[in-house]
């Protein structure tokens, strides 16, 4: 066999063992965190099971102090992380090189590109063992030529550029939500300690909670999280157990039955079901719409504010404005999680990419020889990991939006305030302790010039003082 035949047989070989190592490759695993000795340890877990997507569990208090203080858990999570966003340049091209095996999309479609590498080098084996043998009419009959290829290509890049648009417009309108929702918690926030003095700290305080709590239960709502069987176990029999019933059967959960459970158990030392009393969490684990129930009673603490002169039904409208702004992106992030693709459409693209990727080593093995297996196979990881990419940011909410982030955002800056030292900065806007209006006065301008409130005073007045222009007789002719 010729030196030339050796090595290509070699890279074939390795291509195959490469494709083998990541069907073996764990993409997530456990990790636990050890902080400084002052906090207290913190594991955050994966799913490894079917469902391939990193979601980390919320933190939870080993101990719970009474009352509660939400300073434990602030020292356990980092609320002013920064986003872990990776942008990547073309210098890093060596690193996604040499972290493929690792790629979660390989991991995906390692059978089908598998399947297909294996087809193709074996239909270019057969070809090649058809002219070694004389076999020329046979070899001949195997090719198809290019052009057949050629022109489904078009339609194969078409149905695969319009699922993966489409599928990227879902995850846009995913973030703006959650955006939306950031945004809206801030502004009730804001207006509840603007109007403190008339809604009261009490009341304040249980709006707070309830905001802090509303994007985690979304989040259970459309992404559920319940305990496995071995954390069941452990919590059994335990007063740190609540159970939740959920509108549908779930393939998460304490009691290992063919179809689910309808009941799924959590640990109230974890967020966000740490944020609320027991009489509320028991009410709200019979709801089947559990960020509804919060909205609703947010807008019950909200209608029992008594107007007085600074508090009128303006600052209630506009508050309750707020909460149905928040019932609006339940329904919003519903409709993305309920709503998939077409079944038509998806099985119409995948039947069609497979066959084209199936039949395509017939079109260019009379070119390529040897090498049509790792070329077919390099293009079939091309084309399906688009496709594979589309069908993961259909649902933005099942990994492809950090929303464990997005709530410890929220939590960070709505619950200042309430015995937590992290929000504490922002609540400082809203107190002018220490602070003196002549202290304003001996703050310069853009170019350094500082002005009393007097000398400012003396400019206006100049400003405004203008000569008057003289007046001409009624007669006078002006030219």
């Amino acid at each position: 066999m010729a030196p030339i035949t050796k090595m290509i047989l070699t890279i074939q070989l390795s291509c195959l063992l490469l494709l083998l190592a990541a069907s073996k490759v764990q993409p997530f695993q456990s990790v636990k965190i050890r902080p400084s000795p002052s906090r207290r340890e913190v594991t955050l877990s994966y799913s490894t099971g079917s469902d391939p997507i990193a979601v980390s569990s919320s933190p939870r208090l080993s101990t719970v102090p009474s009352p509660f203080s939400t300073e434990d858990l602030d020292n356990q999570i980092d609320t002013y992380a920064d986003p872990n966003d990776k942008r990547y340049s073309a210098s890093d091209w060596a690193h996604n090189m040499l972290s493929l095996p690792y790629s979660t999309i390989l991991h995906e479609i390692r059978s089908p590109v598998g399947w297909i590498t294996a087809w193709s080098t074996l239909v270019s084996l057969t070809y090649k063992m058809c002219q070694w043998n004389g076999m020329q009419s046979l070899a001949q009959k195997m090719c198809l030529g290019p052009t057949p290829h050629s022109l489904i290509a078009s339609s194969i890049g078409l149905l695969l550029v319009f699922r993966t648009n489409s599928a990227y417009q879902r995850f846009t309108e995913g973030r703006k939500t959650w955006e939306q929702i950031l945004n809206t918690c801030r502004d009730i926030t804001r207006m509840t300690s603007v109007y403190e003095h008339n809604v009261g700290l009490k009341r304040k305080q249980r709006i707070q909670r309830l905001l802090a709590a509303f994007p985690y239960v979304l989040q259970h709502h459309i992404q559920p999280r319940c305990l496995d069987h071995s954390q069941c176990k452990e919590l059994e029999c335990s007063p740190h157990v609540l159970v939740l019933n959920e509108p549908r059967s779930i393939s998460i959960s304490h009691i290992k039955k063919r179809g689910g459970s309808r009941e799924c158990w959590v640990d109230k030392r974890a967020l966000p079901w740490c944020l609320l009393p027991d009489p509320v969490l028991s009410k709200l684990g019979n709801s089947h719409n559990r960020p509804l129930w919060v909205t609703d009673r947010l807008s019950l603490e909200i209608t029992e504010i008594k107007y007085d002169d600074n508090f009128t039904s303006r600052e209630r409208l506009e508050l309750l404005k707020h909460t149905n702004t928040l019932s609006k992106c339940i329904g919003h992030c519903e409709r993305i999680h309920q709503t998939a693709v077409p079944l038509n459409y998806a099985r119409h693209a995948l039947r069609s990419l497979t066959m084209w990727s199936f039949t395509l080593p017939f079109g260019v093995v009379d070119k390529l020889g040897l090498l049509t297996g790792p070329v077919v196979g390099i293009v079939a990881w091309l084309m399906y990991g688009v496709y594979e990419i589309g069908h993961r940011i259909e649902d933005p909410f099942q990994g492809s939006l950090r929303l464990t982030d997005l709530c410890n955002a929220i939590y960070r800056d709505v619950m200042f305030g309430d015995r937590n030292q992290a929000g504490m900065r922002r609540q400082s806007a809203f107190r002018k302790d220490f602070e003196k209006e002549s202290d304003w006065d001996r703050v310069g301008d853009a170019f350094g010039v500082c002005r009393t409130e007097k000398e400012i005073l003396e400019g206006m007045l100049e400003q405004e003082t203008v000569e008057e222009p003289e007046l001409l007789p009624d007669d006078a002719v002006q030219i």
